[in-house]
């Protein structure tokens, strides 16, 4: 059995994106679909004292309807980087792990970036590594598949020779089960409940679904024991 998971490029994404990654064999990118406005792929939450706050980045929308992930261009007239190091900074340097990430994490922002898509991937990247999830990415662009919906997940699933999809609990709102099963594709559901452990501000009580840095900030190398199979 070969599992694929199939995901958008997310900014430094939640703790659950990586859950899924760490139970597959591949992990295909869909770089080339729709953008979504106001979604996730180009911010994420952290635990400030006052609650939740984004992180985000600031892209350059095209007047056409249809804007691509891999096609989005970060507003470098906007100085993003430096704010978004002040919130960090102030929120977590007093975080267990903070010095232990907080070099790499900062060099990584500094770079020179154009494209969202390759900051994305970069930081997705560099957190599987301190996870050590081993898993190849393939971009979905480089595999001349077509297709929407469930015919481009299970198109995808075979260019890259995987027989089983895994996917998130939503997937049962909108996949297409008899498509997958007439390609003999077979569908794993990811089962992740989000755990609970030490916050900073904790009189505010435990927010979940912040990006995956307040987990790494928290928990350091221990968050790989919440990547473990339900």
């Amino acid at each position: 059995m070969v599992i694929a998971a199939i995901h958008q490029p997310q900014y430094l994404p939640y703790l659950g994106f990586f859950h899924k990654l760490a139970g597959c064999d591949i992990f295909v990118a869909m770089d080339n679909v729709q953008f979504q406005r106001r979604g996730v792929q180009n911010r994420s939450k952290i635990k400030t004292k006052q609650g939740e706050q984004w992180l985000t980045v600031p892209v350059c929308h095209c007047t056409r309807d249809e804007e691509r992930i891999n096609e989005m261009l970060i507003n470098l007239e906007q100085p993003w980087v430096q704010k978004q190091w002040g919130s960090i900074i102030t929120n977590y340097s007093k975080a267990p792990y903070f010095d232990r990430y907080a070099p790499e994490l900062q060099d990584i922002l500094n770079r020179e970036w154009t494209y969202l898509c390759d900051l994305d991937m970069t930081l997705i990247q560099w957190v599987m590594d301190q996870l050590q999830i081993k898993v190849p990415i393939v971009n979905l662009s480089t595999l001349n598949v077509e297709g929407s919906k469930s015919e481009l997940l299970i198109n995808a699933c075979k260019a890259v020779g995987a027989d089983t999809y895994l996917s998130g609990s939503g997937g049962r709102r909108y996949m297409d089960l008899e498509a997958f099963d007439a390609a003999e594709v077979k569908i794993l559901w990811q089962e992740f409940d989000f755990p609970t452990y030490k916050q900073l501000f904790p009189e505010l009580g435990f927010i979940p679904y912040l990006s995956i840095l307040d987990t790494l900030f928290c928990w350091g190398p221990e968050t790989k024991m919440f990547l473990a199979p339900s």
